[in-house]
Parts: structure tokens; C-alpha cells; sequence
């Protein structure tokens, strides 16, 4: 990872997805907001795609541990581990649960306040993939550059 935007945004989203997963697990950054989310949780555990198509009731408040524990963990990853496979594995995660978080807004008929900060969240982890995918291909461009330069000088000599 060579790019200071790649590891701003890592950085910045993993500290960002730690805070919210905390506030879902724990009512120590405020308690207002962990009583509501607790609350939300109750609705959007009744939308999930998998409890209406095989008709299993998953308890709200597993569902929201669930979630906080996953980003907690996958922002650790993406904010810390300099393993880059680790660090797409965790982006790849958090997209899918912005994702799915946008379809229990939309489920719930949510107001556009609640659906907006998943759907920007969602564009910027879009956003950190595309960058690393772009720097990643750039330098495979750069390496099989390099070696062509090689052959064709070790050819001359």
C-alpha cells in the first residue's frame, strides 16, 4: 500500500467503523444513541432477506451484536493490519454490511437521514477498493515494464 490517500482512508474508516460498531455493542459513548439503535435493531432484524425467504426469526439483539462485532474487528483490520489481503477482505465486509444496511432503511421506510450516512459510507469503502485495485495494477504494469527493460538489456549485452 503506497498510496498516503489508500492508508488516509484506511485509517480514517477503520476509526470510524470501530466507533460505530462500540456504539452498538455499548452504551459508553452515549447512551441515548445505544437505546436507540437498540430500537432500530428490533425493525430491522424483521427485514432481513434470509428471515423472510426461509422464514427464520432472528433475535434484534444478536443481529445488532452481531454487526458491531463485525465492525469492530473488520475496522481494526482495515485501520492496523498492513497486510493487504486482510485489509480488502475487511473492505469487501463493511461493503456488504453498508449494503445491507441500506436495504433495512429502505425496508422500514426510513427517511433519507438514516439511509444517507450507509450509502456514503458504502461510496467511500467502493471508493478505497477502486484506488487499491488501481495502485495495484499499476504496479503490476510497472513490474512486467521492468522486466521487459531487462530481458531486452541482458539481450543487447
Amino acid at each position: 500500500m503506497g498510496s498516503v490517500v489508500l492508508k488516509s482512508l484506511s485509517i480514517l474508516l477503520g476509526i470510524f467503523f470501530v466507533f460505530v460498531g462500540t456504539m452498538k455493542l455499548t452504551s459508553l459513548i452515549s447512551k441515548d444513541l445505544h437505546k436507540d439503535l437498540r430500537k432500530e435493531y428490533v425493525k430491522y432484524a424483521k427485514v432481513l432477506p434470509l428471515t423472510e425467504m426461509l422464514d427464520i426469526k432472528i433475535p434484534a439483539k444478536w443481529y445488532r451484536r452481531v454487526i458491531g462485532c463485525l465492525e469492530i474487528i473488520c475496522g481494526l483490520a482495515m485501520a492496523f493490519i498492513p497486510i493487504n489481503i486482510v485489509k480488502q477482505g475487511a473492505n469487501i465486509i463493511l461493503l456488504l454490511l453498508m449494503l445491507m444496511a441500506v436495504y433495512c432503511h429502505y425496508m422500514v421506510n426510513d427517511k433519507f437521514e438514516r439511509i444517507a450516512p450507509a450509502l456514503v459510507f458504502f461510496f467511500m469503502l467502493t471508493g478505497r477498493m477502486v484506488i487499491d485495485w488501481q495502485l495495484r495494477r499499476k504496479l503490476e504494469v510497472d513490474n512486467a515494464a521492468a522486466s521487459n527493460g531487462e530481458i531486452k538489456t541482458k539481450k543487447q549485452d
